[in-house]
C-alpha cells in the first residue's frame, strides 16, 4: 500500500504539488489523473524517492520514504516517464542488470525473468538489443526490468502512452493480472478509455492539488455525467475556475 500525505513540492515561485494526500491500496488499481502540469510527474518522482517533498509523508507498505529510501525502493517497481533503458544491452540483460542490482541470485533472477517475458508477450525481442525498439519494444522492456524483484507496489507513468492497440491490450492484461495478485498498482494516464477498463479508483489532481479521490462510479454521480471523460473535464474545469 502507498499513502501519500500533504505533499509538498516547489520550484522557486512555482507551487508543483501543493499538499497532495491520498491512498494506493494492495490489490486494486489506482489511476492519477490530471493536465499536463498539475503535478502528476512530480508527485509519482517524490512517491519513488526521485525526489524530495519540501513537507509532507510518503509511507510504502507503512515504511516512511524520507526514513528509509533503500527500503521503500526495494518494495516498488517504477516505470518512470522515462524509460531509460541501455540501449547497449539486449532486452534480457536489461533485465538481468537490474536484477543483480537487486542482489537476486541467479536461479531466481532467470525464474522470475521468464514469467515476466512471456506476461508481456515479449520472447521475440529478447536477445535484440534495445537500441531501435519501437515504443512498445521499450515500455515492455522497461516494465520487466521495474518488476524483475517481485515488488508488491507497481508505479507506472504513462505506461500506455504511444503503443499501438494490440500492445495496449496485452498491457491491458497484464495490469489486471498485478491486481488480482494482490499487488498495489498506481499509474497516470491521459487515455479515459484505459482509465475506465482498469480503475478501482482514480485520483484527480489540478494545480498541484487533488479535486477528486473516488471509484469511477462516484466520480460519475459526482459531477453528473455518465461519461467518464467528461467528469474529468468538469473536475477540471472546475478547480480551474475556483483557482481564477
Amino acid at each position: 500500500m502507498i499513502e501519500v500525505k500533504d505533499l509538498h513540492k516547489a520550484f522557486g515561485e512555482v507551487k508543483a504539488v501543493d499538499g497532495v494526500s491520498f491512498t494506493a491500496r494492495d490489490g486494486e488499481i489506482t489511476g492519477l489523473l490530471g493536465p499536463n502540469g498539475a503535478g502528476k510527474t512530480t508527485t509519482l518522482r517524490m512517491l519513488y524517492t526521485l525526489m524530495k517533498p519540501d513537507r509532507g509523508q510518503v509511507l510504502v507498505d507503512g515504511i516512511d520514504a524520507a526514513v528509509d529510501p533503500v527500503a521503500v525502493r526495494r518494495r516498488l517497481g517504477v516505470l518512470p516517464d522515462a524509460r531509460g533503458l541501455y540501449k547497449r544491452l539486449t532486452a534480457r540483460e536489461n533485465i538481468d542488470y537490474f536484477a543483480r542490482l537487486h542482489g537476486i541470485e541467479t536461479p531466481t533472477m532467470h525464474a522470475r525473468r521468464e514469467q515476466l517475458i512471456d506476461a508481456l508477450e515479449m520472447r521475440d525481442i529478447l536477445d535484440r538489443r534495445t537500441e531501435g525498439f519501437s515504443q512498445g519494444q521499450r515500455v515492455k522492456t522497461a516494465i520487466a526490468r521495474a518488476l524483475v524483484h517481485d515488488p508488491k507496489n507497481v508505479i507506472l507513468d504513462e505506461p500506455t502512452n504511444g503503443l499501438d492497440v494490440m500492445t495496449t491490450r496485452s498491457m491491458r492484461v497484464f495490469l489486471k493480472s498485478m491486481k488480482s495478485e494482490g499487488r498495489c498498482v498506481l499509474f497516470s494516464s491521459h487515455i479515459m478509455q484505459e482509465v475506465a477498463a482498469l480503475c478501482d479508483r482514480i485520483v484527480v489532481i489540478a494545480r498541484g492539488r487533488v479535486v477528486a479521490d473516488e471509484t469511477p462510479d462516484a466520480l460519475r454521480r459526482q459531477t453528473g455525467v455518465e461519461n467518464l471523460e467528461e467528469a474529468f473535464v468538469k473536475l477540471i474545469g472546475t478547480a480551474e475556475g475556483l483557482a481564477a
